[in-house]
């Protein structure tokens, strides 16, 4: 070899080394879950939850030889379950069957403890689930909870739905109960799911009590039902937004989701209030930001030669009561990860990386101990 390509590959190896364009996600101490949102699992859209673009579930590792349909971000031999509960239901509901794949899966391959990646209600189910698990396990079960786009203070859309009255609702509930049945089975009720997601108790008259401010009273951010609890922030304005939610946000409805008030100031079936400003970077297209955070906001780092990271952005601090974060919490645009609600779970049109955004939060959760 003539000094001239020593040189290139010498130089090549210092940049890979120096890089970590060869490095990846380390295995976490415990088994991953991945709990998806509302209308999951096996189609979202026509697309596999917690896909990439062409479909391959983010938590499948490349243990196989030759294997390409897999995450090469993470170890070869991470462990994760893609659980699958009721795609429309409440949290109570979905929340409780959550625990019983985790208690099978745990039950089955011997681990003392998971991890669990919620979006959207999926981060929702997952506080069910941990308070269920630490209930029969008499421990605590769950050592990381981590939520993607999870809107623990409620969703305008949910409310926008529901006050559109029976002769809607009924048709909507329809839709939902066939497409759910045909994905997953029976037990679909999607006004039940919808009314989960408002944060006020959305009738008085049903018998039972419902949402989100509810749920956080009884299941809130907590140490013994979870070590660690972080959340990921999502919003995406323009043309960038998924077609579906483009549609929704300019024909429909708009959230104005970043001012602040403890309760639902506006009436709109999230906690907060708007700041009088819609399409300003406020909301991924169906949760506001102000309905977001819980524990620690994490930030997303996006590098181009180097493997991405999740950092904590301790400037607005740690949000210990959901039904309680400050102005700062519930306004700020700080550590916003610029994707819409569909993008970080695979459904395309983006330009998002599915795979090493999920590898950068395992990464995070090995850091964390777990």
């Amino acid at each position: 070899m003539n000094s001239k390509k020593k040189n290139l590959v010498c130089l090549l190896a210092l940049l890979l080394f120096t890089t970590g364009v060869h490095a990846g996600a380390r295995k976490t101490v415990y088994p991953v879950v991945f709990a998806h949102g509302l209308s999951g699992f096996d189609n979202l859209l026509g697309y596999y939850y917690f896909g990439n673009d062409y479909g391959t579930f983010v938590g499948d590792p490349c243990d196989e030889f030759l294997e390409t349909a897999c995450n090469g971000s993470i170890s070869s031999s991470q462990k994760a379950l893609a659980a699958s509960v009721t795609p429309f239901q409440s949290s109570e509901v979905r929340g409780t069957q959550l625990a019983d794949r985790i208690q099978n899966y745990m039950t089955s391959t011997g681990a003392t403890k998971v991890n669990i990646i919620g979006h959207s209600q999926g981060g929702i189910d997952a506080r069910k689930a941990a308070a269920v698990l630490r209930a029969r396990y008499g421990r605590q079960v769950v050592h990381a909870l981590i939520s993607v786009s999870s809107p623990h203070r409620g969703s305008p859309t949910a409310k926008y739905i529901l006050d559109l009255g029976p002769g809607v609702t009924s048709v909507v509930n329809a839709l939902a109960k066939l497409f759910g049945n045909a994905i997953y089975g029976s037990g679909n009720d999607g006004i039940a799911a919808a009314k989960q997601l408002v944060y006020n108790d959305y009738s008085s008259t049903d018998g039972i009590t419902t949402g989100m401010k509810a749920f956080n009273t009884n299941y809130n951010v907590n140490s013994s039902n979870a070590a660690y609890w972080g959340s990921i922030i999502t919003a995406q304005d323009s043309l960038n937004t998924n077609p579906a939610l483009y549609l929704l946000k300019e024909g429909f409805y708009n959230i104005d989701g970043d001012g602040y008030c403890v309760d639902d100031c506006d009436n709109d079936g999230a906690a907060g209030k708007g700041d009088g400003t819609r399409g300003n970077n406020d909301d991924d297209g169906l949760v506001g930001i102000n309905s977001q955070q819980m524990g620690d906001r994490l930030q997303y780092n996006e590098c181009a030669l180097c493997f991405d990271s999740i950092t904590v952005n301790t400037s607005l601090g740690y949000v210990s009561n959901l039904n309680a974060p400050t102005s700062a919490q519930m306004t700020s645009k700080s550590s916003v990860v610029s994707q819409d609600h569909l993008d970080v779970v695979g459904v395309p049109p983006d330009t998002f990386d599915e795979e090493e955004f999920y590898a950068s939060i395992l990464e995070f959760i090995v850091s964390k101990g777990g």
